[in-house]
């Protein structure tokens, strides 16, 4: 018998071993749904959290905010200090951390989303005084910026802190244009949208005792291609639109 052959009977349990390690089952844990953060409600206007936040890019104006609320309780129940380093966003999970960048003079900065905002159309990010003012916002009040996600950061033992993306996120958005408390209103509109648009749907969501019907249309996988199609709906003449991360 030659040095690198195995015997039979060695060869054949090696075999049984691959054949039990391919039908066991997966840990459910793995393959287990990301879960869909609840939607919250501001001004009367739905906003539906991401379940994730990988490959997550925007551009778009950001504002900052101060004193009105320094000491007051963020989103995610820590104490907003207007001298630190966070920002306010609508949509990305709390506690992710984002790299943002001045497009008007290249600087950037890393910083945590702790807290909602900002609820002005056309603002993407509310930043911290103390942000904005190492970003160069402050001044301005505003500024282009295009913000990235980088993950949520967690203790390192080998290196230190690092950045380990969130659950992934699958990309996919609609566009809530109305919500109704009676179905026949609800389908009336639907009919409308369908003239133009594709993917008119209604979703009925309960609310305790109360159901309501949230008109919903169209469907892009990138949040720039979502910002321009809201655009093309508010200025249709639905207002009201805004994104929703399915």
């Amino acid at each position: 018998m030659g040095r690198h052959l195995l015997p039979f009977w060695c060869l054949t349990a090696l075999l049984a071993l691959l054949a039990l390690s391919a039908c066991a089952p997966r840990d459910p844990a793995a393959t287990a749904p990301v879960r869909q953060p609840k939607p919250y409600r501001v001004d009367g206007v739905w906003y539906q959290p991401m379940a994730s936040a990988e490959d997550f890019r925007q551009r778009g104006i950001a504002s900052w905010y101060g004193k009105a609320f320094h000491g007051r309780k963020t989103s995610n129940g820590e104490t907003y200090n207007m001298y630190g380093l966070s920002a306010a966003h609508k949509t990305l999970p709390l506690g992710t951390w984002v790299r943002v960048r001045n497009l008007e003079n290249d600087r950037s900065l890393e910083l945590r989303i702790n807290d909602r905002g900002p609820f002005v159309r056309g603002r993407v990010i509310d930043l911290s005084y103390g942000a904005a003012k190492k970003l160069g916002v402050v001044g301005p009040g505003t500024a282009k910026v295009e913000v990235v996600a980088l993950g949520v950061r967690k203790p390192d033992t080998a290196r230190g802190e690092r950045y380990t993306p969130i659950d992934y996120y699958s990309g996919q958005f609609t566009f809530q244009v109305g919500a109704f408390g009676e179905r026949r209103n609800a389908e009336r509109l639907r009919d409308q949208l369908k003239e133009r648009y594709a993917n008119a749907h209604i979703v009925p969501f309960v609310n305790g005792d109360d159901i309501f019907y949230r008109v919903r249309v169209g469907r892009c996988t990138t949040l720039e291609e979502a910002a321009l199609f809201e655009e093309r709906l508010v200025q249709a003449g639905y207002g009201q639109a805004f994104i929703v991360a399915e």
